[in-house]
């Protein structure tokens, strides 16, 4: 316990500096091959409207996006055609998703208090949203924001059902998830180390025995994975110009 106050002291400062990391390394292969961040929704790339998002957070500091190498240049170009006006580095992602994040981070700003990490695919996040998580990871090293689950959730092997989970105590974690810097380049390296299979960044630090705490997250903020996504998008977007 000593040991981790003295690497994760129990403060921050008012305003830390926080990286905000965006994955956008996956290879979208539920999409038919089409990158799925550089799809047009409401005539802007997916992308676009997330670092739109990011770039209007005020507790962000810097843009970090891990992107595929391939796209290293239409990612660069994507960023100055729609105006971000932060700092922004593009690093060429892994193979997994915890090597692009700790990618990210490694070159993310050495002043970085905070690392914010967002998925690419999430259009629909709101600077407030985003504020709100940093605030949160600010007094607690880890934060995220999750909806509770509508449906019911079954647990089965081999097509069996084993158990039925009480849905009251089940939230569906969306991004941005913010961590202490520190925290999260260790957890990834551990995960990394171990050969963990991650969903998301929260579970690495779930790894190390550190608390994850949630705040209400929006149920437009939806992650565009399926073709389906893309209709249901589309449809979130015409509601929110309505």
């Amino acid at each position: 316990m000593k040991l981790w106050k003295k690497l994760f002291p129990n403060h921050r400062p008012a305003h830390p500096y926080c990286s905000a990391i965006i994955a956008a390394a996956g290879s979208s292969q539920r999409m038919a091959g089409e990158n799925k961040l550089l799809l047009p929704l409401g005539g802007k790339p997916v992308l676009a409207h997330t670092l739109q998002a990011v770039d209007a957070a005020s507790g962000v500091n810097e843009i970090v996006i891990a992107t595929r190498e391939e796209d290293l240049v239409r990612i660069a170009e994507l960023c100055k055609l729609w105006g971000i006006q932060k700092p922004v580095k593009i690093v060429a992602g892994g193979k997994t998703r915890e090597e692009s994040v700790l990618r990210a981070a490694i070159e993310a700003n050495d002043s970085a208090d905070l690392l914010a990490v967002q998925d690419g695919a999430r259009p629909f996040v709101t600077p407030e949203l985003i504020d709100s998580v940093i605030e949160e990871a600010r007094q607690h090293f880890a934060a995220a924001p999750a909806i509770p689950v509508k449906d019911t959730v079954k647990v089965a092997v081999d097509g069996v059902v084993r158990e039925t989970p009480d849905r009251s105590m089940l939230y569906a974690v969306q991004t941005p998830q913010v961590f202490d810097a520190q925290l999260l380049r260790a957890a990834l390296q551990s995960a990394m180390d171990a050969g963990a299979a991650l969903t998301d960044d929260c579970s690495a630090v779930e790894r190390m025995g550190k608390e994850i705490w949630l705040i209400p997250g929006l149920e437009e903020n939806i992650k565009i994975t399926t073709p389906l996504d893309v209709i249901l998008a589309e449809a979130i977007l015409a509601k929110r110009e309505s």
